[in-house]
Parts: C-alpha cells; structure tokens; sequence
C-alpha cells in the first residue's frame, strides 16, 4: 500500500515546490496561517498537507510554526546555489503526467511525452527558448553538484591537466573541478545555445581564464582534445549505438593515458539495489525513443571494446557512480 499509493507523497513536495514553500521559508519559520496566505491557498486542505510534508520529513513544526528542515532549506530554496528543485519542477509539470502512460510505454515500447501527441522534440525545442534553457541548464547543475564534489575528491587529477565536460549544461561540473584544483584547465562542450549561459556562469565564479566553451553536437562534430573527458548523465539518454559512438569519440580524442569519466545512476551490477537507476531508465523509455540506463559492467566491456586499456567503478553521491576508461 505504501509504494501504490507512493505517488500522494511525491505530489504533496512537488506541489510545495511548485508553491516556492521552501524560498517563503527561507528566513525562517512562519505561522501556519501566515504560510497558508503567503502562499495564496484556500484554508481547507493546507493545514494537511503542511503536516503531511512535516511527517515526510519536509518541514519541521515547532508549535503552530513551521520551518524548513536542513536539507530543504539547502536544496529547495531557488535563491541558493545549491537549488535542485529546478529538476522537480520539469518532475511536476512534465514527468509527473507522462509517467501515467507507463503501461502504455511497456506495451509499445515508444516515448509518452510530448513526442506522442506529435510535438517538437522536448530538446529541441528547449534549446530554442533561451529562458527556459537558462532555468534547465541551472536545474542540471543542481543535480549534479553533489557528483562534481565527489568526482573532484575521488579521481586523481594531480595527473591530469585539462579537462573537457561533454554535455555541460552550464558548466557546474568543470567549475568545480578548477575551483578545487587550481592547475586545472579546459571547459564544456554543448549546443550553440548554451554558450552565453555556460560563459555567464563560468565569469561568475572568476575563471574565464581557465574554463572555455566549446560549441558543436557531440554526434556530429570531433570532440575537443583534452587529458579527461567527461560524460555526466548523458550516455543513458542514448541507444546502445549511439552510446558507443560517444565513447569511440571519446577514445579518438584523448591522448596516449588519458580517461574518460562516465557518470549516471548507474544500475548495479546484480540489477537489484539501485532502484532509482533502475526507474531513470523506464524514465528514458518515457522520455527517449531509445535511452536506457545500463550497469558497470555493461559500461566497462564497451569501453574495453573499443579499446581502453583499463576502467574501473566508483561510487560518488546518491544513485550515482562513475566509469573512469583510460586510454
């Protein structure tokens, strides 16, 4: 009952983070009544589902007040850097109504969002919209910044000195690794689009002198030379093939001893443990004609394949592992 009827918790934080509950509260406890008016709601319902975010863990209640817990205040409140909650909300207005269509998908093996009803390319389109693209680029580094810290602590980057961030989004990743290793230089690479967001943030942080952006489609275009390449969520959107030709890419580019970092919720090996990567991969087969997630192993004999002298897996944060290839 509680993992069929899950989806009433989900819908109680999407909807608070949809509501900004967790900015209202960022300096500091409110009243329940002032809370509930702040955020425009009617009186019937909110107290409850105040206090079901309470017992989710989502809030904390010292008397009539409530308050934000460590956590969300750190990762849901969209004035810090450290917000995530921009992924929740493509969850809540995109994921949330597609997942409904799962059966759908398993029967017919096709995507259930916005490709369905015979709509542009979520991508596409998103990389058209510059505001939009913004809000997702920043939602991306979100995610992924627990990753980067534990990719700057774990990988041995006193041998390395450049280092090009495939799929950067905004940059978060490369950012991180020049702010912890100060020898360290390089970039993203991405769409055209992305470009001024990428520069904007990379200035902001004081390394514009460091870190550059690289303009091209990884299908398409050579992958810019550097001593580490990294693909971070990005190989589990793509089919079995076009993994490979990433990864071949990747092999084509990197010098004699060079690596390649491969980060996502990567499955276990056991296909047993990792239930979120297990479910980003039916996300794929919602949102993708032909992404799945894939295990360590799966990632290590492709990479083996195509010729890299050795890998090795590692654990970062959360759901997420990395497959280091060296060359």
């Amino acid at each position: 009952m509680q993992l069929g009827l899950a989806f009433w918790g989900s819908k109680a934080l999407l909807s608070a983070v949809e509501l900004n509950v967790f900015s209202v509260l960022a300096d500091g406890p409110l009243p329940g009544e002032t809370l509930t008016a702040k955020l425009g709601l009617q009186a019937r319902g909110a107290a409850d589902w105040l206090d079901a975010l309470v017992s989710l863990g989502m809030l904390e209640r010292t008397g009539g007040a409530y308050a934000n817990t460590a956590a969300t205040g750190l990762f849901l409140d969209r004035a810090k850097p450290s917000y995530i909650g921009g992924f929740l909300e493509m969850a809540n207005a995109r994921l949330y109504p597609f997942w409904g269509s799962l059966t759908e998908a398993l029967r017919t093996g096709s995507p259930q969002n916005e490709a369905k009803a015979g709509e542009e390319d979520f991508f596409a389109a998103l990389y058209q919209d510059p505001d939009r693209l913004r809000q997702f680029l920043h939602a991306m580094t979100g995610l992924s910044m627990g990753a980067a810290h534990a990719i700057a602590d774990k990988f041995p980057w006193d041998r390395y000195h450049t280092v090009i961030d495939i799929g950067t989004a905004e940059g978060g990743v490369p950012v991180q690794l020049a702010l912890r290793h100060p020898h360290l230089a390089g970039g993203g690479f991405d769409l055209p689009p992305a470009g001024p967001i990428f520069t904007d943030y990379v200035v902001a942080h004081g390394l514009a002198g460091r870190l550059r952006f690289y303009s091209g489609d990884f299908f398409t275009d050579p992958l810019p030379p550097a001593d580490v390449l990294i693909f971070g969520h990005v190989l589990h959107d793509w089919s079995l093939q076009q993994k490979l030709t990433l990864l071949r890419k990747a092999y084509e580019a990197l010098p004699d001893g060079g690596a390649v970092i491969v980060y996502d919720a990567i499955i276990d090996d056991d296909r047993r443990a990792n239930t979120f990567g297990l479910l980003m991969s039916l996300n794929m087969l919602i949102e993708t004609p032909a992404g799945a997630d894939y295990t360590a192993a799966d990632c290590r004999a492709w990479m083996a394949d195509i010729g890299f002298s050795d890998s090795y897996a590692e654990p970062l944060v959360g759901p997420d592992s990395m497959i280091v290839g060296i060359k």
